[in-house]
């Protein structure tokens, strides 16, 4: 390890910019589909040995000191983005005559732009480097911080932070409950880390067991979540209802053709809705429908509603992704909603849910009057868009049954579980994850929902028009579900015996507490260090 470390460290020029793109891509190997975490290890070993290797001229200022780290984390980053989201210029070819222009924008300009937070942590982390431990703790708590800032900043895009790869499997996602995502970030970068010190031999013994007794404490808190005494196991009850979800896989090219069939496409809906339940169950109290799946303006249809009531029986409630339009009165454009509506068995909308986190350039476009001068507009093509709502409101369903209402990638936002969560019975998410076919994608954004509802600890009712459509509980685990691009329903008993909602503002207060523990043995050993260079 020493020899390796040294070749490494020493690695100079374009071979050492390769290494560190090599080390962020291989690090997505953790991620779905595949998810081999340890992976995760040789690319933040890489990155270490790297960042020892990172020196600048003696007579550099500040910024010229801390620059050639930072180079190292944006490459380092930028080969993480670029093979963990190329799939995202999928959703460009969709319309490509329209859109492929785009396409290195998607798949080389997002990864370039992400790659920042990585290159600030790498510097930040240089701050406080030393030749042991420390510095290990330094770059765990940089990166912590930064994966924060890239979940909040320009709207956010917390996609892929690092602690998804210590999250493969229910067994190791417990711990989300009580850190929340980023605390597990936080943690996981010291562990991934931890294996540096063997090349080094500075920290080691101290280092290495640390990093041992928090792995081991992850997995152990997982298992006893899962498996100890207050584990608790679902029963049904018969007053817990049965949820279907419904999953036609419409293509997205069918979906935006203003000259397709859309009655086929509702009919579709209504089909797998109506249909028996298998091995002769008992029929679904609640239907669940993907994000827009309602190909037209609903409250312009009367007749949609009428089939609709036809199709339900008198107890049954529909949910489903649509777009809502509201009337601002004459002489002003009407707003647009990415919403979810809830429909009685009569037909009646007795409920509305808007988005209110909408996509960049997907649902709205920022700077708009600036960017369509230069001709570039909105991937949903929208009448000026979609409105976000002011605030999210509880979906409360006929008997008192409330849902938590998230439309596609709201779910991945870990500080926004808030509000009125915790009087939600469960997480209700429809997507439409049809506009990146079979790629990681869907894979990674279902991967991000199961977090959620472990976070939460509320049970999730996903429902996507391609996939993938499950329903989990609370401790993440799927409980029934539907493969990507599988076309069919499922019905499943939405557990209510046990619901134990996870506070936001307690995990953010761990959080913070991790960061401080870190930054304070970072800053130790820092000071340790030049103490004795002195």
């Amino acid at each position: 390890m020493e020899r390796l470390a040294d070749k490494v460290i020493l690695v100079w020029g374009f071979r050492r910019m390769l290494l560190a793109v090599f080390a962020g891509a291989f690090g997505v190997l953790a991620l779905p589909p595949i998810g081999f975490f340890a992976a995760m290890f040789v690319s933040f070993t890489l990155l270490v040995w790297l960042i020892d290797g990172s020196a600048a001229a003696p007579n550099s200022n500040p910024v010229g000191r801390l620059w050639p780290s930072f180079v190292i984390g944006w490459l380092f980053g930028f080969g993480y983005f670029v093979a963990g989201l190329w799939w995202l210029g999928h959703a460009l070819m969709i319309d490509a005559e329209e859109f492929a222009w785009a396409l290195p924008l998607a798949i080389f300009g997002l990864p370039a732009l992400l790659a920042i937070f990585y290159g600030l942590a790498t510097a930040l982390a240089r701050v406080f480097w030393s030749d042991g431990i420390g510095r290990i703790a330094a770059l765990a708590a940089s990166f912590g911080l930064l994966e924060w800032t890239r979940s909040v900043v320009f709207t956010g895009f917390p996609w892929n932070a690092i602690g998804y790869a210590m999250t493969p499997v229910p067994l190791m996602m417990q711990s989300a409950h009580v850190i929340g995502i980023m605390g597990i970030t936080a943690l996981a970068v010291f562990v991934f880390s931890a294996p540096a010190l063997l090349g080094t031999r500075q920290g080691a013994k101290l280092g290495l067991p640390l990093a041992a007794l928090i792995f081991a404490a992850h997995l152990g808190y997982g298992a006893y979540t899962l498996y100890g005494p207050s584990a608790v196991t679902p029963k049904a009850d018969g007053k817990s209802p049965v949820v279907r979800l419904v999953q036609p896989m419409i293509e997205q090219t069918a979906k935006m053709d203003s000259d397709g069939d859309r009655a086929a496409i509702f009919e579709k809906h209504l089909k797998l809705s109506a249909e028996p339940p298998k091995d002769g169950s008992k029929k679904p109290d609640i239907i669940v429908w993907p994000e827009t799946a309602i190909p037209f303006i609903l409250t312009d249809n009367q007749d949609a509603l009428t089939r609709i009531a036809d199709t339900l029986d008198d107890n049954q409630i529909l949910m489903a992704g649509a777009v809502r339009v509201e009337d601002m009165g004459p002489g002003n454009p009407p707003r647009y909603y990415n919403s979810i509506y809830v429909i009685d068995g009569r037909g009646q909308i007795i409920g509305a849910a808007d988005k209110v986190h909408l996509v960049p350039f997907g649902e709205y476009m920022p700077f708009e009057s600036i960017l369509n001068e230069f001709g570039i507009q909105n991937i949903v093509e929208m009448p000026g868009g979609f409105s976000a709502a002011a605030n999210r409101q509880l979906l409360t369903l006929p008997g008192g049954l409330k849902l938590y209402p998230l439309v596609c990638y709201e779910i991945i936002f870990p500080d926004e579980m808030t509000g009125d969560i915790g009087s939600a019975a469960a997480i209700l998410n429809v997507t439409n994850d049809a506009w990146f076919g079979a790629t990681p994608g869907p894979y990674q954004h279902f991967q991000q929902a199961r977090v959620r509802a472990v976070e939460t600890g509320l049970p999730l009712i996903r429902d996507g028009n391609s996939g993938i459509s499950a329903l989990v509980d609370a401790k993440g685990r799927v409980v029934a579900g539907l493969a990507l691009n599988e076309t069919g329903f499922v019905d499943a008993t939405l557990d209510r015996s046990a619901f134990s909602s996870g506070s936001t503002y307690a995990r953010q207060r761990y959080f913070w507490l991790i960061e401080i523990l870190l930054f304070a043995i970072a800053a130790g050993s820092r000071f340790g260090f030049v103490f004795k260079q002195n």
